[in-house]
């Protein structure tokens, strides 16, 4: 399965962006679909994570209320939507799969390709 993101663009601050995770075959109920982020000069951190089975979701304490991941199982795709954005959320996003929860890179195997997230003041 190769991941495939899309959806980045300018938002204004306080706007909203939906960015799409697509995963060219299926996704096993076994998976977990996680986004992460990159700012100029950052690390990449995690930002939010699915549970592709269960549904069962996960986020970081930054985006928390603002922003929802979910998933559409007929569709192999992932859905981060991001509401109330602010300059901290400019990044560019990534999506990931893996086997295993986690909040750093090693706990997912395969990535898609950035998706840039501009927020405009």
């Amino acid at each position: 399965v190769q991941l495939q993101a899309s959806g980045g663009g300018l938002a204004q601050a306080k706007g909203s962006l939906r960015l799409s995770c697509a995963g060219t075959g299926r996704i096993f109920s076994s998976a977990v679909v996680g986004w992460f982020r990159q700012a100029p000069g950052k690390e990449r951190e995690f930002v939010a994570a699915i549970r592709w089975g269960s549904g069962v979701r996960y986020y970081a304490d930054s985006v928390r209320g603002r922003f929802t991941i979910s998933r559409s199982s007929a569709e192999n795709t992932a859905y981060l939507q991001m509401n109330s954005l602010n300059s901290d959320d400019a990044a560019v996003y990534y999506c990931a799969m893996g086997s295993e929860y986690g909040t750093t890179d090693k706990a997912y195997k395969k990535w898609g390709q950035g998706t840039l997230v501009t927020v405009s003041s």
